[in-house]
């Protein structure tokens, strides 16, 4: 799907480079009557347009389908989510549980005892995974599958003060 998405951004990015080479060596020509220029490509314009916006809405529903985040508002329930109960404060994380298992579904519940933190989830390639704001006062929903064993880094991603660089955890996924 994805090489494929790849071959058509290509193809249209070399017809708009076309487009622009043929302006480019067209434009050293004079003309002196415009209007059955005018009147030709005024009626081409609108049917591009279409085109253009068909082609967009097409590309758009085939990069995002299915769509990679799974839904945040869909309810959990305790036998079909593992339920983590995360609270952020300058400089450190608690997490409740910090053991969960691979190939289940785990909603995060995040939120922040005193200022805004980003809370992230890292894999052992320090690869982004997932991430949510921490905002006092209110709790956000972060819902992942973790799809193999190992630690994972809990990482701030918004500067939250001087020890901001040294708030981390880990995620034990057996």
């Amino acid at each position: 799907m994805v090489s494929t998405v790849y071959a058509i951004t290509l193809v249209v990015m070399a017809l708009i480079a076309a487009v622009f080479c043929f302006v480019i060596v067209n434009s050293k020509k004079v003309e002196t009557d415009y209007s059955s220029v005018t009147k030709k490509w005024y009626g081409v314009r609108g049917k591009w347009f279409f085109f253009l916006l068909t082609l967009g809405v097409i590309i758009t529903y085939l990069s995002l389908s299915p769509f990679p985040i799974p839904d945040q508002k869909k309810g959990y329930q305790e036998n079909e989510y593992q339920v983590v109960k995360v609270d952020s404060y300058q400089w450190y994380w608690t997490m409740t549980p910090n053991t969960v298992e691979a190939g289940k579904p785990v909603t995060f519940l995040v939120t922040s005892g005193d200022v805004n933190h980003g809370f992230g989830i890292y894999d052992e390639n320090l690869e982004l995974l997932g991430q949510t704001q921490a905002m006092p006062g209110y709790t956000n929903k972060l819902i992942h599958t973790f799809d193999k064993p190992g630690k994972y880094k809990i990482l701030c991603l918004e500067y939250c003060g001087v020890a901001h660089h040294a708030m981390i955890t880990e995620l034990t996924v057996k």
